[in-house]
């Protein structure tokens, strides 16, 4: 089957400021596309030109980057616009069998479905209003444009959030969910877990590393645990702040950061903690929550991500709003019960499962409409 993927935004802009980045090859879009080649389909990417990367790559698939103009009103960190991708799409899209394009409120989803609406799955990320401009342009697009425009496009939600948001708008709409995927190539899972917990994330105000710390303090005073470690893996603009936290506390010898890691460096810190610990002020899928679970690392979060209801569903660790330093023991008492538990949830998370999840349900359309 020749696959078309339409999803512009490559990864998250801070600030409205799309950072330069050497390789896309770690985006989740990526890998999505690796599933397909995996399973034996011919599959192309479309991005905004604004997410290439700086340095030249070779990629195992067709790429193809497409120019945003307009940046000004359509800014490409949020509502990339580019006319060239609707005429790719007026001349090319009889040559794909199945197009699968990200959001609703995009307008690579809304020309995919006016041009081609029978081949187009919308797979919907957003549970909630986009904020900028008071949510005014997201409630236009998605009680007009949404809506009337693009209702015979099919919508497959990646959360249970996001299909009860987008059932008020679009009614073509899947029961099924289907989460976002991990190349288990670069997650290797261990069942040997060490004395330490670990969070993930850029060092800035949204993911909250602060509370982490203080409640890892909490967690240590509570049960006299003086061995056990908190490692943060990642960079950021409040680097200096949480080391003078963790100089108050008197934790520099517990706490430790672990700066930018690659990969390989990343997955043996996470595949051997006692469990990932994870307190976001605003998330919406958060990979490192879905990375832990595949490398069989119980996870500690609050119900922000919307991940959290799979982690309360399938007993993957514990969610709830604020945890606290008793949570952290329960999973220290138990953590074997919650490892298990990820690897039986894991083989959910592959990129192949995932692309097989979409094929299967792109069959089943196919096969209603001609009954």
């Amino acid at each position: 089957m020749k696959v078309l993927i339409l999803n512009s935004i490559l990864f998250t802009a801070e600030n409205n400021i799309i950072p330069k980045v050497k390789s896309i090859k770690d985006t989740m879009i990526y890998n999505l596309c690796i599933g397909f080649k995996n399973l034996g389909h011919e599959v192309t990417l479309a991005a905004a030109a604004d997410y290439k990367p700086s340095v030249l790559e070779e990629y195992e698939f067709d790429i193809l980057f497409f120019e945003s103009v307009l940046k000004q009103i359509f800014l490409p960190s949020v509502l990339p616009f580019s006319p060239s991708l609707y005429k790719f799409l007026k001349s090319n899209a009889k040559n794909f069998d199945f197009i699968i394009s990200s959001e609703i409120f995009a307008f690579p989803s809304f020309f995919a479905c006016m041009v081609c609406p029978s081949k187009v799955f919308v797979w919907q990320e957003l549970g909630v209003h986009n904020r900028k401009m008071k949510k005014i342009p997201s409630k236009v697009w998605y009680n007009v444009i949404g809506r009337f425009f693009m209702s015979r496009c099919f919508v497959v939600p990646r959360s249970h959030a996001a299909r009860s948001f987008i059932l008020n708008y679009h009614r073509n709409t899947s029961n099924e969910i289907i989460v976002h995927g991990m190349n288990f190539d670069n997650l290797k899972y261990s069942t040997d877990k060490a004395d330490y917990f670990i969070t993930v994330g850029q060092l800035i105000y949204r993911k909250n590393i602060e509370s982490i710390i203080q409640k890892f303090d909490l967690f240590l005073k509570k049960y006299n645990l003086l061995h056990y470690r908190l490692y943060i893996a990642g960079t950021g603009i409040l680097h200096e702040d949480l080391r003078v936290l963790v100089k108050q506390l008197n934790l520099e010898n517990n706490v430790i950061f672990l700066g930018h890691l690659s990969h390989i460096e990343l997955n043996e810190y996470l595949s051997h903690a006692k469990a990932i610990l994870l307190n976001s002020r605003m998330e919406l899928n958060m990979i490192s929550l879905s990375e832990s679970i595949a490398v069989a690392t119980p996870v500690i979060t609050n119900l922000v991500p919307y991940s959290s209801y799979d982690v309360i569903q399938n007993k993957l660790g514990i969610a709830k709003d604020n945890w606290n330093e008793h949570d952290m023991m329960e999973i220290i008492r138990n953590n074997k019960y919650y490892v298990d538990n990820c690897l039986i949830y894991r083989e959910q998370l592959s990129v192949e499962a995932v692309a097989g999840k979409f094929i299967a349900l792109f069959n089943e359309k196919n096969s209603d409409r001609s009954n």
